[in-house]
Formats: structure tokens, C-alpha cells, sequence
């Protein structure tokens, strides 16, 4: 669904087939229940003349409506326009919580616009105010962590975004008319007692949260990406029962200091897919010291596993080239792994430069062993958090090459740290690709290919395209069936076609002489 005004027929249409191709791009509002849902909604279908759709959650509330405990927005996908667009850039920033330590004045600060202009540019688009949008999603969050955890009232109060309770209990009587502790009971989930410990309730003190995606979702195909450029001691995937697990260290700020831990990924249980609540989502495990960055880490966890991606729109315009098109078909529902941190894929872009990719894991695990700090998790070999930029931005450079690397590289690796110190990663919403690109191709060491790589998985363009990377010429030249190794200019010229969605078009070539080899082998991959 494109990003013009919502045509209220075809939503209709999706509501009543419950399309899951639309659940996240809008939210119906039903008059005579004033309660919203997601299009997918199992309830009974509500009379055409009774509806109105809203393109977003904080738009149907914002009009009055309160969301329906069967279909629960909170779970519905993100947005998925992809747009470069100023506006949708201000929505996502909003929704990862920008406003929560900070104010509509800072955020335009930083974007380098007026609070007006920031206020009128989110009016325009989405009908509502930026706080409306932050609040709604504070409130959201929260709901969510009601109905799945049995964290205190207080803690789940503040990893959502409140800054106290009292704000919190006030905010969800004023917008959802009911007390937080009677969602709870509702919910099935045992209600905080007066003498219940600030504490989770498990022996390990996890917190579990499930996270929706759109299907088709190949969870082991993303998985197995992911493992062949993991960092040892940081990253890890492990397979059980032939499904895989991804595991990470996390080491962040709060606003009330430095906090650590771990977290785990994996799809439901046998049991737990049984149940129509866990359908399309990835469970989530996190230790309990990151509750005061939940939010920031699904956040970062919806980018890394490319969630809010709608996978059939994109493979629909990549199979229009002929060559390509199976490649993407085989894929079942493509998707563009993206990162954990911005800085710590950079870096491991800038040490996959001409080494293979188990290389490059290899000194990216020596580098967090010598400038990451230490943690405690109960998975074996998984104990260093990545370096951070302001620790590399200032170490020797002889210590850094000392880890296995040329001088040169290490020179690189330090100029990209003090250029994310200085905030380089952090480009302003609405940043172009090509703009991204090049800012990134200015610092030191660091050429077109690791540019587009960087732009495409740590900063989330969906048009960037490594064109000289010799593994996507040798993958495109297969698909040819030419014996010669296609030159850059070449592939580029034929990625034209396969715009905006370039980097997809990466993913699927640099999959196919594997997919191809495990085709031939009478085995799928």
C-alpha cells in the first residue's frame, strides 16, 4: 500500500478477506464499538457503513478509538513504505522513542528544523502531533508488556517510556477508559500484589516478548546469514531440533547509566504455535538488566531481523526480471538482514575488505576480546560485548593492527570510530542513500563497496547495492550462464531495474550459487 491517501474500499476488501499483506499499513476504527483492529482481526467483520480506517494506531486513538484486545495493534508489523521521505523518517524516530529523555525541540535540534516545522510536518502527514505519536506508542508498549510479562506495574512503566507510574496509571485510564490491573486480569497474567517484589517473576529474572512479522518469514535462512558473519564472544546461533537460536550480548545507556546482558531469538515452541496469539512472531528472551532499554532492543531487533519488511510486495518487483526471478521465488519471503548497532556492523564491513567472511569474523572476535568488556551470560562463549566507538576511537593503532590486521586497515577502523563518535552514523531523517553513501566513502579507508554494505544493512537503505562486490558479478554471471565474470558497470546498469529494492536483489544473488549448489545436490537450503 503506498503512502498517498488510504482508499477506504480496498481496506475494506482486506478486512474482509483479512489480508495479511495489509496488517500494519492501516487500522480499522468501528463506530459503534469504538474500538480499533488490526485488518487481519478474527472478530466478526463489521457493517462497511461502520468503519473507518486510520494509517496509524496513534491517528485511531487520537480520533477516540481504543484498540481491540482480541486482534491487539501492538503486535501489528511496522511500517513498511520504506520511504526516504522526511516526514516518515520524524514517525520512525518517534516510535523509537525519541521523546522519551528528550523533547520535540530536541529532536529538531537534531534534525536541524524548527519544533514548528517538526510539529507541522507530522500533522500533515499523519493528522496527528509528535507527542501524540510517542504517546501512543509509550501506551502501546505497555499494554503489550501487560498482557505477555508479569513485570510490576512500575517496571513496566518505565521500559515503556513513562517517567513515573503515577504518569503512567493517569495516561492509560485517560486513553483506554479501564485501570492497567484490570487489562492484566484480562489478560490471564497474575496482577502485582502490594508486597510484590520489584523483580521479574522467573528463577532467572527473563523477560519473553513476541515480535510479529509479515509472512512468508524463512526464520533459518536469516539465521544462517547471520551466523556466517557473527563476531565470536558477541554473537552467536545455535540449532535445535533443526530451528535456529540467535543469541547476542548487549551493552548499552539508560537514562539511569549503563546497563548489560543477553538476549535470544528463536521461533515458537511446538506448543506455542498451537495458539492463534503466537502466528507469525519470533519469541524473545532478554535478561532482566536490559528492561530499562526493552524498548530500544526491539526496536534495534525488528531492524536486525528486517520484520517490518513486506516481503511479497518486494519479491513481486523483483521477479519481473526473468533471470532473477527465481532466485527470489525460492527465497520464501526475502528479506535484508539488517544490524544490531550501527557501529559494530561498520566495523566488521571494514574488516570483511578483501578477507574472506569466516576471516573477517575471526578478527572481529579478536577485536572484541581485546577492547570489548567482559560479561556474564549462561551460554558458553558468549561473554565480550562489542568494542564501542569512543573506546576504539582512542586506542593505539599498533594495538589495533596487533589483533591480526595490516596497519592500514587499523588506521580505517579508528578513523570510522571517531567518525561515529562524532555522530557521522547518526544521519539526520530523511538522509539519502546516495547522500549516505557518500558521506561514508569520505572517511578514510573506506570505498563504494563497504559504503553500500554500510547503507544497506547498519542504516537500512533498501536501494543500496554493492555493484563492484565480485560475489554478486560472480552470482549474476551464473544466473547469465556466461563463463566471464561481469564487470561492475554491467550489473549496474541491470540493478537499475530492480529499484528501490537493490539491496534485496544483494541478499537473493549473493544466496543463489549456495541455494543452486544445494538444488543440484537434491537437497533445499
Amino acid at each position: 500500500m503506498d503512502a498517498g491517501p488510504l482508499d477506504h474500499d480496498s481496506c475494506y476488501r482486506a478486512v474482509v478477506t483479512r489480508d495479511p499483506r495489509f496488517d500494519g499499513h492501516f487500522f480499522t476504527a468501528v463506530r459503534t464499538t469504538r474500538i480499533y483492529c488490526r485488518p487481519v482481526c478474527s472478530a466478526r467483520t463489521p457493517r462497511r457503513a461502520s468503519c473507518d480506517f486510520y494509517r496509524t494506531a496513534a491517528a485511531a486513538e487520537h480520533a477516540g478509538f481504543r484498540p481491540c484486545l482480541r486482534c491487539r495493534p501492538e503486535l501489528a508489523p511496522g511500517r513498511a513504505d520504506f520511504e526516504t521521505s522526511l516526514a516518515e523518517a520524524i514517525f520512525a524516530r518517534l516510535q523509537s522513542g525519541a521523546l522519551d529523555e528528550g523533547s520535540v525541540e530536541t529532536l529538531a535540534a537534531e534534525i536541524g528544523l524548527s519544533s514548528r516545522q517538526v510539529r507541522r510536518i507530522v500533522l500533515d502527514r499523519f493528522g496527528v502531533t509528535p507527542v501524540e505519536v510517542a504517546q501512543t506508542h509509550r501506551l502501546l508498549s505497555a499494554k503489550k508488556l501487560l498482557q505477555e510479562t508479569e513485570l510490576s506495574m512500575t517496571q513496566l512503566a518505565f521500559a515503556s517510556g513513562f517517567g513515573s507510574l503515577r504518569r503512567f496509571n493517569a495516561a492509560f485510564r485517560d486513553q483506554y477508559r479501564m485501570a492497567p490491573s484490570t487489562l492484566r486480569r484480562d489478560a490471564g497474567v497474575a496482577s502485582e500484589s502490594a508486597t510484590a517484589p520489584e523483580a521479574s517473576p522467573d528463577p532467572l529474572g527473563d523477560i519473553v516478548l513476541r515480535l510479529s512479522y509479515r509472512p512468508p518469514f524463512d526464520w533459518n535462512t536469516v539465521a544462517r546469514y547471520l551466523a556466517g558473519r557473527a563476531t565470536a564472544c558477541v554473537e552467536q546461533v545455535e540449532w535445535i531440533d533443526g530451528v535456529a537460536v540467535y543469541r547476542r550480548t548487549v551493552s548499552s545507556m539508560s537514562a539511569s547509566g549503563p546497563v548489560s546482558g543477553w538476549l535470544s531469538v528463536t521461533l515458537p515452541s511446538a506448543g506455542q504455535a498451537m495458539r492463534r496469539s503466537f502466528a507469525n512472531v519470533l519469541v524473545v528472551t532478554l535478561s532482566a538488566g536490559l528492561l530499562p532499554v526493552l524498548m530500544n532492543a526491539t526496536r534495534r531487533l525488528r531492524e536486525l531481523f528486517d520484520l517490518d519488511a513486506d516481503p511479497l510486495r518486494i519479491a513481486g518487483h523483483l521477479a519481473t526480471d526473468a533471470l532473477l526471478a527465481p532466485e527470489v521465488e525460492a527465497m520464501s519471503g526475502i528479506r535484508g538482514p539488517g544490524a544490531w548497532d550501527r557501529f559494530e556492523l561498520a566495523v566488521r564491513a571494514v574488516l570483511g575488505q578483501q578477507i574472506s567472511g569466516a576471516g573477517a569474523s575471526t578478527l572481529s572476535g579478536r577485536l572484541a576480546l581485546r577492547f570489548g568488556g567482559s560479561l556474564t551470560t549462561p551460554f558458553v562463549g558468549l561473554d565480550r560485548a562489542a568494542p564501542t566507538a569512543d573506546v576504539l576511537a582512542d586506542a593505539d593503532l599498533a594495538e589495533i593492527a596487533a589483533v591480526g590486521m595490516p596497519k592500514s586497515r587499523a588506521g580505517t577502523v579508528r578513523e570510522l570510530a571517531r567518525f561515529a563518535r562524532d555522530g557521522g552514523l547518526d544521519m539526520p531523517p530523511g538522509t539519502s542513500c546516495d547522500d549516505a553513501v557518500a558521506m561514508l566513502d569520505a572517511v578514510p579507508g573506506i570505498g563504494p563497496w563497504t559504503a553500500h554494505y554500510i547503507a544497506m544493512r547498519a542504516l537500512r537503505h533498501p536501494d543500496a547495492f554493492p555493484s563492484g562486490d565480485l560475489g554478486l558479478r560472480k552470482a549474476w554471471g551464473i544466473l547469465m550462464k556466461s563463463d566471464a565474470v561481469p564487470s561492475e558497470a554491467a550489473l549496474e546498469r541491470r540493478s537499475e531495474a530492480w529499484r528501490p529494492w537493490r539491496a534485496y536483489a544483494a541478499i537473493a544473488l549473493w544466496q543463489a550459487p549456495a541455494r543452486r549448489a544445494a538444488r543440484s545436490e537434491g537437497s533445499i537450503t
